[in-house]
C-alpha cells in the first residue's frame, strides 16, 4: 500500500528539493526516498525509475516557466511584453539554476516534454504577435530572445559575471538593444 500522502506529485516536489540544494548530479532515487522518508523501493509506486522522474521534473520546471511568463506578459504588449518576459526568464534561471540547467536543451524534440515545451513556445509567439511576427520570423526571434535571455542568465547564475558593474543594468542595456532590432511597424 502506498504511503499516505505520497504522490508522483510529492516525488517530484522532493526531485525538485534534491536538484535545488546538489543539482541535478545529486538527483538519485535514494536521495528522493531519503527526503520523502520512505524507502527507495517505495518510490516505484509513483514513478517508473529515475527516466520517468525526469521527464516528470522537465514538465514541472517548464510548467513553472510558463506560468511565470504568462503573468509577466499578460496585460502587456510590444516592447513592455518582451522586456517582461526577458526579465521573467532571468528572473526564474538566477532563482532557481539547478532546475534550469537540469533541462534539455530542446524540450520539444523529446516526447515527454513536448507538449510542455510548445505550451511556453506558444507565450513567447503571442508575445512577438504584437510586432506582427509569426511563422519563420517568429521562430527566428524567438531563437535570438532566448539565447539572449539564456546565456546571460545562465553566465550570471554560474558565477559567470566577475566585473564590478550593476549586472541589472547590464540586463537593461541588453534588454535595449534586443528591442532595437523588433520591427518598428
Amino acid at each position: 500500500m502506498p504511503r499516505a500522502g505520497l504522490s508522483a506529485a510529492v516525488v517530484v516536489d522532493a526531485a525538485l528539493a534534491v536538484i535545488d540544494e546538489h543539482g541535478s548530479d545529486g538527483l538519485t532515487l535514494a536521495a528522493v526516498a531519503a527526503r520523502t522518508g520512505v524507502a527507495t523501493p517505495s518510490l516505484y509506486k509513483h514513478v517508473a525509475g529515475l527516466g520517468e522522474l525526469r521527464v516528470l521534473l522537465g514538465i514541472r520546471v517548464l510548467e513553472e516557466m510558463t506560468e511565470r511568463f504568462t503573468a509577466a506578459v499578460l496585460g502587456r504588449s510590444r516592447d513592455d511584453a518582451v522586456s517582461a518576459l526577458m526579465r521573467a526568464y532571468r528572473d526564474y534561471v538566477t532563482e532557481y539554476p539547478a532546475r534550469y540547467a537540469s533541462m534539455p536543451l530542446d524540450p520539444l524534440h523529446d516526447p515527454g516534454l513536448a507538449a510542455a515545451g510548445g505550451k511556453l513556445l506558444e507565450v513567447v509567439f503571442a508575445t512577438l504577435r504584437g510586432y506582427g511576427l509569426t511563422d519563420s520570423a517568429a521562430v527566428h526571434t524567438t531563437r535570438c530572445l532566448r539565447a539572449v535571455a539564456h546565456g546571460f542568465a545562465s553566465l550570471e547564475a554560474g558565477g559567470g559575471f566577475g566585473l564590478p558593474e550593476d549586472l541589472d543594468q547590464t540586463y537593461d542595456q541588453l534588454i535595449d538593444t534586443v528591442l532595437a532590432g523588433l520591427p518598428r511597424t
